[in-house]
Protein backbone atom coordinates (compact mmCIF):
# COMPACT_ATOMS: atom_id res chain seq x y z
CA UNK A 1 0.00 0.00 0.00
CA UNK A 2 1.18 3.57 -1.12
CA UNK A 3 2.13 5.60 2.27
CA UNK A 4 -0.26 9.29 2.15
CA UNK A 5 2.04 12.38 1.87
CA UNK A 6 0.13 14.82 4.55
CA UNK A 7 0.66 17.78 1.79
CA UNK A 8 -0.69 16.29 -1.07
CA UNK A 9 -3.68 14.19 0.55
CA UNK A 10 -7.45 14.80 -0.73
CA UNK A 11 -8.59 15.10 2.63
CA UNK A 12 -12.71 14.24 1.46
CA UNK A 13 -11.04 11.22 -0.42
CA UNK A 14 -8.73 10.21 2.49
CA UNK A 15 -11.80 10.29 4.68
CA UNK A 16 -14.33 8.82 2.49
CA UNK A 17 -11.55 5.56 2.12
CA UNK A 18 -11.61 5.51 6.25
CA UNK A 19 -15.10 5.49 6.53
CA UNK A 20 -15.37 2.77 3.51
CA UNK A 21 -12.30 0.60 5.71
CA UNK A 22 -14.93 0.68 9.09
CA UNK A 23 -17.95 -0.43 6.90
CA UNK A 24 -15.64 -3.35 5.80
CA UNK A 25 -14.27 -4.30 9.05
CA UNK A 26 -17.99 -3.56 10.93
CA UNK A 27 -19.10 -6.78 8.39
CA UNK A 28 -19.06 -9.95 10.03
CA UNK A 29 -16.59 -12.20 7.14
CA UNK A 30 -13.36 -10.32 7.62
CA UNK A 31 -10.35 -11.81 6.74
CA UNK A 32 -7.72 -11.71 9.01
CA UNK A 33 -4.90 -10.71 6.72
CA UNK A 34 -6.64 -8.51 4.59
CA UNK A 35 -8.07 -6.93 7.97
CA UNK A 36 -4.49 -6.36 8.73
CA UNK A 37 -3.20 -4.67 5.54
CA UNK A 38 -6.83 -2.38 6.02
CA UNK A 39 -5.71 -1.74 9.42
CA UNK A 40 -2.38 -0.48 8.42
CA UNK A 41 -3.83 1.67 5.60
CA UNK A 42 -6.60 3.29 7.87
CA UNK A 43 -3.79 4.33 10.52
CA UNK A 44 -1.96 5.89 7.09
CA UNK A 45 -5.23 7.38 6.45
CA UNK A 46 -5.19 8.95 9.77
CA UNK A 47 -2.15 9.94 10.30
CA UNK A 48 -2.31 11.73 7.02
CA UNK A 49 -5.84 13.79 7.90
CA UNK A 50 -4.58 14.98 11.09
CA UNK A 51 -1.18 16.05 10.02
CA UNK A 52 -3.15 18.09 6.83
CA UNK A 53 -5.48 19.41 9.45
CA UNK A 54 -2.92 20.59 11.83
CA UNK A 55 -1.31 22.48 8.87
CA UNK A 56 -4.97 24.05 7.49
CA UNK A 57 -5.67 24.57 11.34
CA UNK A 58 -1.38 26.69 11.44
CA UNK A 59 -2.57 28.58 8.23
CA UNK A 60 -5.48 29.82 9.70
CA UNK A 61 -3.60 31.08 12.50
CA UNK A 62 -0.79 32.58 10.00
CA UNK A 63 -3.85 34.43 8.28
CA UNK A 64 -5.96 35.85 10.97
CA UNK A 65 -2.30 37.31 12.67
CA UNK A 66 -1.95 38.77 9.12
CA UNK A 67 -5.10 40.58 8.55
CA UNK A 68 -5.10 40.77 12.87
CA UNK A 69 -7.91 39.27 14.96
CA UNK A 70 -11.44 40.31 13.78
CA UNK A 71 -12.59 39.59 16.88
CA UNK A 72 -10.29 42.59 18.51
CA UNK A 73 -11.81 45.12 16.40
CA UNK A 74 -15.08 45.06 18.30
CA UNK A 75 -15.15 47.74 20.69
CA UNK A 76 -13.99 47.37 24.17
CA UNK A 77 -15.60 49.43 26.66
CA UNK A 78 -13.15 52.15 28.00
CA UNK A 79 -11.78 52.38 31.59
CA UNK A 80 -14.09 55.58 32.33
CA UNK A 81 -17.31 53.93 31.81
CA UNK A 82 -16.19 51.48 34.46
CA UNK A 83 -14.98 53.88 36.82
CA UNK A 84 -18.57 55.54 36.53
CA UNK A 85 -20.24 52.91 37.33
CA UNK A 86 -17.97 51.52 40.36
CA UNK A 87 -19.48 54.44 42.86
CA UNK A 88 -22.82 53.12 41.85
CA UNK A 89 -21.52 49.40 43.17
CA UNK A 90 -20.29 47.82 46.27
CA UNK A 91 -19.78 44.33 46.43
CA UNK A 92 -21.80 43.50 43.33
CA UNK A 93 -24.65 44.88 44.47
CA UNK A 94 -26.59 48.73 43.54
CA UNK A 95 -26.33 51.28 45.87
Amino acid sequence: MAKVKSETVDFGKAYKELEDIIEWFEREDVDLDEGLRKFERGLELAKACKTRLNDVENKVSQIKAKFGDMDAAAPAESDEDEDEAAPARRNGQLL
